[in-house]
């Protein structure tokens, strides 16, 4: 054995392991707040005035946060270090449906496509195989310790592939001595298709739990007696109350006794697979039964308690927490996990008031280090990503700036990154760049757009003199051939039209009237085939009666459920408790996840 072999601490390694964590701390934007769930409006009829501003501002808000959750915990420390009780996890299993989503238009299905900043998450985790794959998650168990209270506990959801490597991971950051328990889940049963494999059947999932501390927050579950345990109950004393002996001194009685004490082995919760038709099943390949989140929170967590998950996908922790009166925060890297998580809460009746977060993004002087994946097999450095984007939009480069990259005729061009969305901060800085040049013309070029900025940003920009365009990147752009062929289109974001009606008492209502997504190259031609009309396009849609040019409050929605295909093209009334001018804001999210906003002015 060598000398360096023989000082090596306990722990698992790889090629190009690196154990410190960079902290980068970016601001948070809260661009949606809810208060009232569709559920609770649905029962109550409520009608008039939002309470949001008054009372509710005044409390906890539950937090879902769209960004990679490497940033947003980094983040996330300076508050609540410490502070959260529980963390469950599901991270990716080396798939590549890790950020694939089952969707439907009309009655047809079709599987979504990771986006651009997906794709890169996904490179980036596993573009050097197992390697890349436990550096990601090293760096990110450690954030979760740190975010973890002295009662706290962990539950990592993980399968055969990784379940080896994740315990020594474990193991080196939370201490051998705080791994409490290796649950397993057996989730299938060994018919069907699994049945045909020539090796035993695999069944189950692996959950490890660890905890922060010694004094770990744990409330003892039992399980219902089975019919031949109950019978051992058969003793009955003068007062005719059933028991069993358990010692020569000690009885049990039946209506005293709590159950079978829960085991570290589940074979009492169903797997989606086994389940026809589940009201729970949202499209995720990966996600997992409420009762499975519902038995780990009541055991590892109090009424109260903070609960987080930084891989939500779906969102069922935050659904269970939020039934079980916990305090939640999620976050996902993927636009339509969010959305998709946000319309199951919208479906909780009594759901409490939780915000929708971007986070700001990272500069890195300018992008500096960054690369691009333009084929499958080269990666390219910031300025020839630039020069590459340039070309393709017929634009010409353009140096000396520190927002502007390019010109196409008389207007001046900015380009996104690769991963991050394009914020409502950066646009504002090309355009005083564009204003400081005196230009008065600019077009910004994005993979993925900050939530809430379409008509804002436009707004804004007319307000300082500048005519912005905002133009997608699109997906084909990776595609070799297709760029050596020309067929790269740029394509504006999307169209939406809406109506504010009032009636003879001077209330409003909001009508969609259109809405149109420029590239229909997105979506598959069977799919286009049955769409009958441009509302088929809208998944969700919501209002804020009294837009303050700041956040978006959700003060009504309508949207689009697995059982409920229907929605509503009109709002509800809305009557104004003071007469003025008032900024009313409309949110339409596509099947894709992307939201359009339209900015309208009413006078009462």
């Amino acid at each position: 054995m060598t000398e360096e072999i023989k000082n090596m601490p306990t722990g698992l390694y790889w090629q190009g392991k690196k154990t410190e964590v960079e902290r980068i701390v970016l601001p948070f934007q809260t661009i949606e707040t809810i208060n009232e769930s569709r559920a609770t409006r649905e029962k109550e009829k409520k009608t008039g005035p939002d309470i949001f501003k008054t009372e509710a501002e005044k409390t906890w808000h539950n937090r879902l946060i769209w960004g990679d959750n490497k940033y947003v915990m980094a983040s996330l420390l300076a508050e609540f270090a410490g502070k959260i009780d529980l963390i469950y996890i599901d991270p990716p299993f080396a798939t590549g449906a890790d950020f694939s989503v089952k969707m439907e238009i009309g009655d047809a299905e079709w599987t979504k496509e990771p986006s651009a900043i997906e794709d890169k998450a996904y490179r980036d985790t596993w573009g050097r195989g197992l390697d890349s794959y436990l550096q990601m998650m090293y760096e990110r168990l450690v954030l979760m310790r740190e975010l973890l209270s002295e009662k706290g506990s962990i539950y990592v959801h993980c399968d055969h592939r990784v379940n080896s490597h994740l315990r020594i991971l474990l193991d080196e950051i939370f201490g051998a001595s705080n791994f409490q328990r290796e649950l397993i889940w057996t989730m299938s049963a060994a018919s069907g298709y699994k049945g045909m494999v020539q090796n035993y059947v695999r069944g189950h999932e692996t959950i490890l739990y660890y905890s922060r501390g010694e004094n770990v927050t744990f409330n003892k579950s039992y399980l219902p007696y089975s019919k031949e345990q109950l019978a051992r109950f058969s003793s009955i004393d003068e007062n005719g109350r059933h028991y069993k002996v358990i010692t020569k001194t000690r009885r049990l009685y039946l209506d005293e006794a709590k159950g079978v004490p829960l085991p570290d082995v589940w074979t009492d919760i169903a797997n989606f697979q086994t389940i026809v038709n589940s009201p729970e099943i949202l499209g995720y390949e990966t996600q997992k039964p409420e009762a499975l989140l519902k038995r780990i929170i009541n055991t590892s967590s109090n009424e109260g308690d903070l609960v987080a998950d930084f891989f939500c996908g779906s969102g069922t922790t935050g659904a269970v927490a939020e039934k079980l009166g916990r305090r939640w925060i999620m976050a996902d890297l993927g636009r339509f996990a969010i959305h998709t998580t946000r319309k199951r809460l919208l479906g909780i009746e009594g759901c409490k008031p939780f915000i929708v977060q971007n986070l700001g993004k990272y500069e890195r002087q300018y992008w500096q280090g960054v690369t691009f994946k333009k084929r499958s097999d080269e990666q390219v450095p910031l300025y020839e990503y630039i020069q590459f984007i340039l070309k393709l939009y017929n634009a010409e480069p353009l140096s000396g700036m520190l927002h502007l990259h390019g010109r196409k005729g008389k207007r001046l061009v900015h380009i996104g990154a690769v991963d991050a969305p394009v914020t409502f901060a950066e646009i504002q800085e090309a355009v005083a760049e564009t204003k400081k040049t005196g230009q008065d013309s600019l077009d910004v070029l994005g993979w993925e757009w900050e939530m809430g900025l379409h008509d804002v940003v436009e707004k804004a920009a007319r307000a300082s003199g500048v005519h912005l365009r905002l133009f997608s990147i699109p997906r084909d752009v990776m595609d070799q051939r297709a760029v050596e062929r020309g067929e790269i289109t740029f394509y504006e974001l999307a169209y939406l039209e809406v109506e504010a009606l009032q009636d003879k008492a001077g209330r409003f209502v909001v009508e969609l009237k259109d809405f149109a997504i420029p590239n229909l190259d997105l979506i598959p031609k069977e799919v286009r085939k049955i769409v009958k009309k441009w509302s088929d396009y809208i998944d969700y849609w919501a209002v804020d009666w009294d837009w303050n040019e700041d956040t978006f409050h959700n003060m009504w929605q309508s949207y689009r459920t697995r059982k409920e295909r229907k929605l509503d093209l009109k709002s509800d009334v809305h009557a104004y408790e003071t007469r003025g001018k008032h900024l009313i804001m409309v949110k339409v999210i596509d099947i894709f996840g992307n939201d359009t906003t339209k900015v309208l002015e009413v006078k009462s």
